[in-house]
């Protein structure tokens, strides 16, 4: 199996390392990786690497997410999600669409959200769902995010228990490292009534898109062929393209450094060997191209 990014839809009820699992199987290599987890209540994009591209996935984690989410206003829980215990129940259908729209243009643009208590955030080495779950309390520090989109698609009503709710479809475009479900938890706190998340799906990660994925069911050795996107065409997506003559891409081969007319970059540089295949990732300071990365000739075929 060749060195690439796949990009998988997870559905819901498995987790990412479980979505991880069926790549090993179906692309017959261990050497398999994700970069951006999912909660096994999410479903959606999870960008796969395989192979030596496992190295590019560094790069992918950190780009900015779309999601499309459901919040349930009315309805507080400990995981600030549908698998916490409930711990508030209250009337929300009088709610005015207006208020809802004004408690959520503070969470808009960039803020400081404290993360969800259950989340995989390390608290003195340990976990916080762990420590949660020990029925410890953990105090998480609010972290700077961007959201740069918090939009209504749709609002429903809907009961909890015979309690009249509010269901509302969002769509979020936000930096990496943004709790959806936090902004769940912080709009029902601000209208007074709490709130939680009951559906999350990632559309988007930086250029990728959950449109190009392929199902879980539908992995196996030929899908994995076929939807398999190559080094280089990744890499000339993510970065800028130093394409190389045959003398350096044997230098940069052996590590050395290369003399290029170029300008300084503040990131990596795809280097590009004459027959298409991404030899490795540079970094450009005054005039010479440092080697970052570099990817095995023996299993990258671009």
């Amino acid at each position: 199996m060749n060195s690439g990014i796949l990009l998988v839809d997870k559905p819901q009820g498995i987790t990412s390392h479980g979505v991880v699992s069926r790549v090993r199987k179906a692309a017959d290599t261990r050497k398999v990786g994700h970069a951006g987890t999912l909660d096994p209540m999410a479903t959606g994009l999870l960008v796969v690497g395989i192979n030596s591209s496992t190295r590019l996935l560094t790069f992918v984690v950190g780009l900015d997410k779309t999601y499309e989410a459901t919040i349930r206003l009315g309805v507080s829980t400990t995981s600030d999600d549908a698998d916490g215990e409930v711990l508030s129940v209250t009337g929300a259908a009088d709610l005015a669409s207006d208020r809802i729209l004004e408690a959520m243009t503070p969470l808009t643009g960039d803020i400081l959200q404290v993360p969800t208590t259950v989340s995989a955030i390390k608290v003195d080495g340990k976990r916080a769902y762990d420590l949660a779950r020990q029925g410890i309390d953990v105090e998480l520090k609010a972290r700077p995010v961007t959201v740069s989109r918090f939009d209504v698609v749709e609002r429903r009503d809907a009961t909890h228990e015979g309690t009249p709710v509010i269901d509302l479809d969002v769509v979020v475009d936000c930096t990496s490292g943004t709790y959806i479900r936090a902004l769940a938890r912080d709009l029902g706190s601000a209208l007074g009534v709490g709130g939680h998340l009951t559906a999350l799906r990632r559309t988007r990660i930086g250029p990728f898109d959950v449109d190009g994925s392929v199902a879980v069911d539908d992995l196996d050795a030929d899908a994995v062929d076929a939807r398999l996107q190559k080094p280089a065409d990744v890499a000339r997506i993510l970065f800028d393209v130093l394409q190389l003559d045959a003398q350096q891409t044997i230098d940069l081969g052996h590590g050395k450094k290369l003399e290029v007319q170029r300008d300084d970059t503040p990131g990596p540089v795809a280097a590009i060997t004459p027959e298409g295949r991404l030899l490795g990732l540079v970094s450009v300071t005054h005039g010479r191209a440092k080697p970052i990365i570099n990817f095995p000739t023996d299993e990258v075929h671009a």
